[in-house]
């Protein structure tokens, strides 16, 4: 008859097996797209991105262009292996990153979307990874987004903060906008350049699409300086507002 201290060990030595089998196969997959992304290498093209992208260090760059790694999230989420491919952070390279937000972006369940956006975030570093990242599925849950929303933009982390911001400029400018929703970006203080750009993008893009209620923003100095001025300017390269609404704006420039 086996006694407690036979079956414990046969226990141990079967998990054991288990995880070393587990482990084997996410290392395998992770050695496979590392040579799938290895195949669409572009060396000049990293080094482009390398210097559009000055937080990551170049060689963490392996070169696939955009629509390349787009088209293999399309593909790879298909498998249910790019679910071991999403439990296994941090990656080793800047397109592994890339080929992650573009996963979460195809996940078609809101919870599990958020579920593996809000373990990614942490391990962003820069702003491409972060504004390449854009789930499909918010669209259709805009009540428990927004809360979210709210969640993200207070984070420190240079780029949870920014993911949140963009959130709210992508989804609630439009028909879901609301007046109070310009005092989330508003509230934002920071001294980090990538998360002070988001704010004045936001506001730049609010002023193209909800003017009369963006514009006192401007007119009452609520952001700093930098981020005020900043609007301005990517408000008056945009298109989408008038030469008159462009020369107001100019007008209420904070000068040195």
């Amino acid at each position: 008859m086996p006694t407690i201290l036979s079956i414990s060990i046969k226990s141990c030595y079967f998990f054991a097996i288990l995880f070393k089998l587990l482990y084997n196969n996410i290392g395998d997959i992770m050695t496979d797209i590392q040579k799938e992304l290895f195949k669409l290498k572009d060396e000049k093209y990293a080094e482009f991105q390398a210097k559009l992208t000055p937080t990551v260090p170049k060689e963490q760059f392996i070169g696939v262009r955009v629509p390349l790694v787009r088209n293999l999230a399309k593909e790879y989420i298909k498998n249910p292996e790019s679910k071991d491919f999403l439990n296994s952070l941090p990656h080793k390279f800047y397109d592994e990153n890339m080929l992650h937000g573009l996963l979460i972006s195809e996940i078609k369940d809101y919870g599990y979307a958020i579920e593996k956006t809000d373990e990614f975030l942490p391990y962003v570093d820069n702003w491409a990874v972060c504004d390449i990242m854009s789930p499909k599925v918010f669209k259709k849950h805009k009540t428990e987004l927004i809360e979210k929303i709210k969640e993200w933009v207070k984070s420190d982390k240079t780029y949870t903060c920014r993911f949140g911001i963009e959130m709210l400029m992508s989804h609630y400018l439009d028909g879901e906008f609301k007046p109070e929703y310009l005092k989330i970006p508003a509230a934002v203080k920071s001294d980090e350049y990538y998360v002070k750009m988001m704010v004045a993008w936001f506001f730049a893009t609010a002023l193209s699409k909800q003017w009369n209620d963006t514009v006192t923003v401007i007119e009452n100095n609520t952001l700093e300086k930098w981020t005020h001025n900043k609007t301005i300017q990517k408000a008056c390269e945009s298109y989408r507002i008038t030469d008159e609404q462009k020369e107001y704006l100019r007008s209420l420039k904070i000068k040195d």
